[in-house]
């Protein structure tokens, strides 16, 4: 009953693809917007997701986020290996924080995990297997944690060889100060 279900639904899908009105029979929006699925993985997985594509379009999101983390960090590593090396804590490529305490850090590890988790459990086994079935709402599912973990390394701090922590006039800003504390020890006590 239920493939017959996802079938029936895979054309339902299609016909309102078809008629360039993406909307569910009830009126409702496309599932992506339901979601708030990141844009940058709608450009990706949008397409193979309504045609019922539902691995591909998975492994299409979790390739997106290897070649971001990639792009940001400045490493040409892949999967579990690129993960560990830009999310470390003790050298990260991409920081999620300023790593001032024992809670930023197990944060910036944690997420080292999870992301480089999603490479060994989502990603490649939708690469390299054969007889791998998603449902839509699974698929969903892993897209909508694709956008959190993109748009979690979005707003992160980042520190890569081509960028510094601190820029601009901010960074200018900042040695200002420092200069002005040396100077003036009895007016800045911290």
């Amino acid at each position: 009953m239920t493939e017959i279900f996802e079938k029936f639904e895979r054309i339902v899908r299609l016909s309102y693809k078809h008629n360039g009105a993406w909307s569910e029979p009830d009126g409702s929006s496309h599932p992506f917007d339901k979601r708030n699925i990141h844009s940058e993985i709608q450009q990706v997985s949008k397409d193979l997701f309504d045609d019922g594509h539902f691995i591909q379009a998975t492994f299409e999101a979790f390739k997106c986020i290897e070649k971001k983390v990639q792009e940001t960090s400045n490493l040409s590593r892949t999967g579990w290996e690129l993960m560990m090396a830009a999310f470390d804590k003790d050298a990260p490529k991409i920081k999620l924080n300023g790593l001032a305490s024992i809670s930023d850090k197990d944060e910036q590890d944690g997420y080292k995990f999870i992301f480089g988790g999603t490479m060994r459990g989502i990603r490649n086994p939708r690469g390299h297997e054969c007889n791998i079935k998603d449902t839509s709402e699974q698929c969903l599912d892993y897209l909508s944690l694709a956008s959190l973990l993109l748009r979690r390394m979005q707003d992160s701090t980042v520190k890569t060889a081509k960028q510094p922590l601190l820029s601009g006039s901010f960074q200018k800003s900042r040695i200002e100060i420092n200069e002005c504390k040396k100077k003036n020890p009895q007016n800045h006590p911290h």
